[in-house]
């Protein structure tokens, strides 16, 4: 439904603007600009999605793999200790549990066809629990932060859109978009446990957590001695390291649990290509869409108030072009994805502003769309604090992007 607003706004402004620039500034070519993008932007987004099918139907199947050979349940075992003290409210040992391990690991491994499901289950355990049928409980509301923050190891479609869109390394922001997503996860972490008065000085607490942070910390100091160059190539030889690394685990994985990983990688590449055709008129709604709002110059002046109110912090403004990504992966993750792909074609997809809005686009989630379809599976009208935790996360995800892309990119 927001999206749907969203999508309406883009043309409708951009009529009114192309209306005002034609009449009062003799800019008729406004019309003419406005039709053509509509045609290469329609071109562009079948051509992107045609683009991806092989690399995403090898990403499918590698995860089909990982899936089978027992990765998800493995990393559900590893974050049980964890988690359990996460949600203090879920009895133990009740299927509620299972399903939300089998969810986060699931995100963390970027399945998002099994991630999906897994929640809306994990939901319906959860209401099992819930005395107020039409209320969140406490532990809903963690599990929907940890899911809006967006925690994910592996960012496989934004790494296969800057590859069709030309990047020299797409693989360059896998460590930063690591960083931010952590950054917005624990930022998530800590505003519910606020709120749901959870003790986070626990000892398997204070050693997860603490010891992620000084894991990003040791990251960040290893990458701050660096010249902006070397960065570049160690941060990507350590990005192409760990992908194949992962991809050889899961083989071995899938072999240790006797799994024909042939056939399993080509059920889920069947699911890679279905997955890339069926994106298709999404992708051309929303480019078309965003295409028509540039062409009218609607971008332009979006872009250049937002540059000209923080100029006049005396900041720098390279970051701003980038934004609107950011501002729309709360709403729609289909917009900002196009919108990501809109500024890595307006602006390069090795510029900034290209690597920036990959940052954005992998470091948090889309918090009303995920809020409302899992409360909405359930029947919960009253959301108590999680819209305030999940866009708190999103902000701390975000500034956090934005620093790290300054210090890998800037």
């Amino acid at each position: 439904m927001v999206l749907n607003y969203i999508w309406i706004a883009f043309f409708l402004l951009a009529f009114v603007v192309a209306v005002v620039q034609s009449v009062f500034y003799g800019n008729v070519n406004v019309w003419s600009d406005i039709i053509d993008s509509t045609f290469a932007n329609s071109k562009t987004a079948f051509e992107i999605s045609l683009g991806l099918t092989g690399v995403l139907s090898l990403w499918m199947g590698v995860m089909k793999i990982g899936e089978k050979g027992g990765m998800v349940n493995a990393i559900s075992r590893f974050l049980s200790p964890v988690f359990t003290r996460l949600f203090p409210d879920i009895p133990k040992g009740h299927p509620a549990t299972g399903a939300i391990f089998m969810n986060i690991a699931a995100n963390m491994l970027g399945l998002d066809n099994a991630a999906t499901p897994l929640g809306l289950k994990a939901m319906e355990r959860l209401q099992e629990l819930n005395p107020k049928k039409d209320t969140a409980t406490n532990p809903m509301i963690m599990f929907l932060v940890l899911n809006t923050s967006g925690l994910t190891i592996i960012p496989v479609s934004i790494m296969v859109y800057r590859a069709q869109l030309g990047a020299a390394q797409p693989t360059d922001v896998f460590i930063p978009i690591l960083l931010a997503t952590f950054v917005a996860t624990l930022a998530g972490i800590i505003v519910v446990s606020m709120y749901q008065k959870i003790n986070l000085f626990q000892p398997v607490l204070i050693a997860t957590l603490g010891g992620m942070c000084l894991l990003v910390a040791a990251i960040i100091w290893f990458f701050s001695s660096m010249d902006k160059d070397t960065m570049n190539t160690v941060s990507s030889l350590a990005a192409n390291v760990i992908l194949f690394t992962i991809i050889v685990g899961f083989i071995l994985a899938g072999i240790r649990k006797k799994v024909n990983v042939y056939d399993a990688f080509v059920e889920g590449a069947k699911d890679g290509f279905s997955t890339a055709v069926r994106i298709i008129p999404y992708l051309v709604a929303i480019l078309v869409a965003i295409g028509v709002f540039r062409a009218s110059g609607c971008m332009d002046y979006l872009v250049g108030g937002i540059k000209n109110l923080v100029a006049m912090t005396g900041s720098d403004t390279s970051f701003v072009d980038a934004l609107p990504t950011a501002i729309m992966k709360p709403l729609s993750g289909s917009g900002a994805r196009g919108l990501m792909v809109d500024t890595m074609t307006a602006y390069g997809a090795d510029s900034f502003a290209g690597r920036l809005s990959c940052i954005f686009q992998g470091s948090t989630d889309t918090t009303f769309y995920i809020l409302a379809v899992y409360f909405g599976s359930v029947g919960i009208k009253n959301t108590r604090h999680a819209v305030t935790c999940g866009l708190l996360a999103d902000l701390a995800g975000v500034l956090a992007a934005i620093f790290v892309a300054y210090m890998f990119f800037g």
